[in-house]
């Protein structure tokens, strides 16, 4: 009698430690090797109500060899854990494969009825015609999960940030398709295109499983060239390759007011836009400032989903700040950061609104980049004044590094043989 309640204790705890509450998994390809092999490095998250650690496993294709690396990301008060994994695959071409996530339950009572989970990632590394590479899919996280009050109207606008310039849509998954299983989608939450997720008021209350599909598009006719030769053409509405961002959407019991900064928390300066980009250089950290208010309700906790590098510290009442120091290995990246500020008052959680920036991670340059001496019909030549504040003394490189995002982001809008030159500049 006593093994069997034992066994009995250990079954239950169990399933209660493998309760999911969603992923996101995006990938970078890496380097071609002599053989003809290919080398892609997947991130992903994994969460959990209790810090649970699984891989993904091959679906379709030539998924090659892996070696993964598992870190603790943050971990909300009771709540939830979210784990990010770090997959190194070495695959024999360039053929595109997909990986899946497959067998478990999410957590108990979902509103959609969605009891097992299911997600999908199809990696494309063929070369693209377009950009002389392969490709390189969305960048996004999400937190395990997000609150909204039932009578509350909100908008979810979720992070889609594309490195290589393409047009990135979203959708619900598609059972057909072996996205999830199945696929229902939560009846308050309609999606668009543009990856902006509304809720409807409503008197459903509960948890929802949102099960989004985030895919690229070529923003023109392109090829995709395999190791062997082999072209596949692509247009503007072939999705190149698709990522799963999954989530458990709390509808909680009405708040006495929708008015964000009495219940709810509401955002202040210096906090960052939703979707705003920051750049840093390798081993240069970047500090993320957040203050928010509530004047009714407790600011009690920021939640967050970056790299698990990433340091949460409370500089004072309402006010947080995340710091992280980027690595070499993580040169060239763009990492997104997504958070909330939580607030209680009585027994009720109260959410802010969901903010995400990105953080592309370059390096000191070595080199400057001159105008040319001799003048060309069709140049122009513009002078600015650029006045940068900054907590700490910059070096010219620093300084010429900002310069070059600049160079980059006037090219990719439209203006290509773009170059930019440092004048003067004073540092007070």
């Amino acid at each position: 009698m006593v093994l069997s309640l034992l066994l009995l204790l250990l079954l239950v705890c169990s399933t209660r430690a493998n309760q999911f509450l969603g992923t996101v998994m995006t990938y970078y390809p890496g380097n071609t090797n002599a053989d003809g092999s290919v080398t892609v490095q997947l991130l992903y998250k994994l969460n959990f109500e209790t810090c649970t650690m699984l891989t993904w496993e091959c679906l379709s294709g030539n998924c090659g060899t892996e070696s993964v690396v598992m870190r603790k990301g943050y971990e909300s008060n009771g709540e939830w854990c979210q784990m990010e994994g770090i997959s190194t695959r070495n695959v024999p071409s360039n053929a595109p494969f997909q990986l899946w996530l497959n067998g478990g339950d999410w957590i108990d009572n979902i509103t959609n009825g969605i009891v097992n989970w299911r997600a999908v990632t199809l990696v494309e590394l063929r070369n693209r015609s377009d950009i002389g590479k392969a490709n390189t899919s969305p960048q996004t996280t999400i937190l395990p999960d997000v609150r909204v009050p039932s009578n509350c109207q909100r908008n979810f606008n979720l992070l889609a940030f594309d490195p290589d310039g393409d047009t990135i849509r979203c959708r619900y998954g598609n059972t057909s398709l072996s996205e999830c299983n199945p696929c229902t989608p939560p009846s308050v939450l309609s999606i668009s295109p543009s990856c902006s997720l509304s809720f409807s008021p409503t008197s459903d209350e509960g948890p929802y499983a949102v099960q989004v599909v985030m895919e690229d598009f070529p923003n023109q006719n392109i090829s995709l060239t395999q190791t062997n030769g082999t072209k596949t053409f692509l247009t503007p509405n072939d999705a190149i390759s698709k990522i799963p961002v999954q989530f458990v959407l709390w509808v909680d019991p009405p708040v006495p007011s929708c008015t964000e900064g009495l219940y709810l928390p509401n955002f202040l300066p210096p906090t960052p836009n939703n979707r705003a980009q920051f750049f840093t250089i390798v081993n240069r950290a970047i500090v993320i400032n957040i203050k928010a208010e509530a004047i009714i309700s407790t600011i009690s906790e920021l939640l967050y989903s970056g790299p698990s590098t990433l340091i949460q510290n409370s500089t004072g009442a309402g006010q947080f700040s995340l710091t992280w120091t980027p690595s070499q290995a993580e040169e060239g990246g763009s990492f997104p950061i997504c958070f909330v500020v939580k607030a209680n008052y009585n027994l009720n959680i109260y959410n802010s609104d969901l903010r995400c920036v990105i953080v592309t991670v370059g390096n000191n340059p070595t080199t400057t980049t001159t105008l040319p001496t001799t003048g060309s019909s069709g140049m122009y030549v513009v002078g600015l004044s650029v006045k940068v504040s900054s907590s700490s003394q910059q070096s010219k490189d620093e300084i010429l590094y900002y310069l070059q995002q600049a160079r980059y982001y006037l090219s990719y809008y439209g203006l290509p043989n773009v170059t930019i030159n440092i004048v003067s500049y004073v540092q007070h």
